[in-house]
C-alpha cells in the first residue's frame, strides 16, 4: 500500500531533522525581518516539544547550598547508570563530600577515604568492577541522533540524543557523549575499567574534549550547576582540597523514583528532536541585536538544552 501524502511529508520532515539539514531548510524558508530571541522561541514552543524527566534516571543530590539534579544516560553507559542507581539506593553517597574543585575544569565528589582499604566506605551490592563504557555503536542510535550540520574539530559527526551532546565517527561506527559544560563523568585511575560510579565529577569549565572516549560519561547536570561551579577552588594538587574542613558535604542523594511524586522537583526538558530546538540553535549561529559580527556557526557545546518548570 502506498503511503499517504501526509505520511510522506512527515517522513521528509523527519529526514530533514535527523540529518541536520533542518536548520538550512528553515533558514531558506524564513522571511527577512527581526530574528526571534531565545526567550521568544521557548515561550512559543508547544507542550509536545518538551519531555518530563525519567524518575528512574534522575538523581537529586542535596548540598548545604541547595539541590543538584543529575540526569543519567543509560543509553550510553548502562552498566554505570545501573551501578549509580544501586549506590544511590543504598545510601552510599550520603555523608561523602566534594573533594576537588579545579578551576576551569571539574568539581569532583566521592569518598575521601576511597584509597584507604581500611577506611573506605563499602560499595554494598554495587559492582566493584565495570567495563569501560566510552562509546556505543553509532548505527544503534538510528534516528535518535539529531545531527548538527556545523563542522566539529573533534569528530566527523556531532549532534544530540535525548538532550545529551554526542559526537560520532561513521567509519568506526562509534558514538560517545561529549565533555561539555555540566556533563558528569565517572572518575577512574590508570586502568580503563577502574570506574564504578562511586566517584563522579561535573565539568565546570571550558569543554575538555580531550577526555572524550577516555572516561565513561554517565549523565549531565540539569539544575544546580551554579552550586557546583561557584565552590571555592582547591589547592595546587589538581584542585584537591588539602584540609577536610574545606570539603562540601553531600547531605543526601536519591533517585526521583524513590521520592513521593508530590515532593519531586518538577522539571521539563526541551526535546532536541524538536523544531524549537533547531530554531534555538539557529539563533546561536546567527546572532542579532547587540551583536556586530554573527559567527554563522556553532559547535556541540555552544548551547545548553533549556528546561522549564513542569506542568
Amino acid at each position: 500500500m502506498r503511503p499517504s501524502v501526509p505520511l510522506l511529508l512527515a517522513a521528509s520532515l523527519l529526514t530533514l531533522i535527523s540529518t541536520g539539514s533542518w536548520a538550512a531548510s528553515a533558514a531558506k524558508a524564513a522571511k527577512p525581518g527581526k530574528p526571534r530571541t531565545s526567550a521568544e522561541i521557548i515561550s512559543q514552543s508547544t507542550d509536545r516539544e518538551w519531555r518530563a524527566l525519567n524518575p528512574d534516571n534522575t538523581l537529586l543530590m542535596e548540598l548545604p547550598q541547595g539541590q543538584v539534579l543529575i540526569e543519567l544516560a543509560p543509553r550510553f553507559a548502562p552498566r554505570h547508570a545501573a551501578n549509580i542507581r544501586t549506590l544511590t539506593r543504598s545510601g552510599f553517597y550520603d555523608g561523602l563530600a566534594i573533594v576537588r574543585v579545579q578551576d576551569n575544569f571539574v568539581t569532583q565528589w566521592g569518598d575521601p577515604n576511597a584509597d584507604d582499604a581500611a577506611l573506605a566506605k563499602p560499595l554494598g551490592r554495587a559492582a566493584p568492577k565495570l567495563p569501560a563504557e566510552f562509546a556505543v555503536p553509532l548505527k544503534g542510535l538510528g534516528a535518535a541522533l539529531t545531527r548538527l550540520p556545523d563542522v566539529d574539530g573533534w569528530a566527523p559527526v556531532s549532534g544530540f540524543v535525548d538532550g545529551f551532546p554526542v559526537a560520532a565517527n561513521t567509519k568506526e561506527n562509534k558514538a560517545w557523549l561529549v565533555h561539555c559544560y555540566g556533563m558528569v563523568g565517572a572518575g577512574r585511575s590508570d586502568a580503563v575499567d577502574s570506574s564504578t560510579g562511586a566517584e563522579l565529577y561535573a565539568v565546570i569549565g571550558h569543554a575538555p574534549r580531550g577526555l572524550d572516549r577516555n572516561i565513561t560519561v554517565v549523565g549531565r547536570v540539569i539544575q544546580g550547576m551554579e552550586l557546583l561551579a561557584s565552590l571555592p577552588r582547591g589547592g595546587p594538587n589538581m584542585g584537591f582540597y588539602e584540609q577536610p574542613a574545606q570539603r562540601t558535604a553531600l547531605l543526601r542523594t536519591r533517585l526521583l523514583a524513590d521520592i513521593p511524586a508530590a515532593e519531586r522537583p518538577a522539571l521539563q526538558v526541551l526535546r532536541t528532536d524538536s523544531k524549537s530546538w533547531q530554531q534555538l540553535l539557529e539563533t546561536r549561529r546567527n546572532r542579532g541585536g547587540w551583536f556586530v559580527h554573527s559567527p554563522a556557526h556553532i559547535e556541540i557545546c555552544s548551547a545548553a538544552v533549556p528546561t522549564r518548570p513542569g506542568k
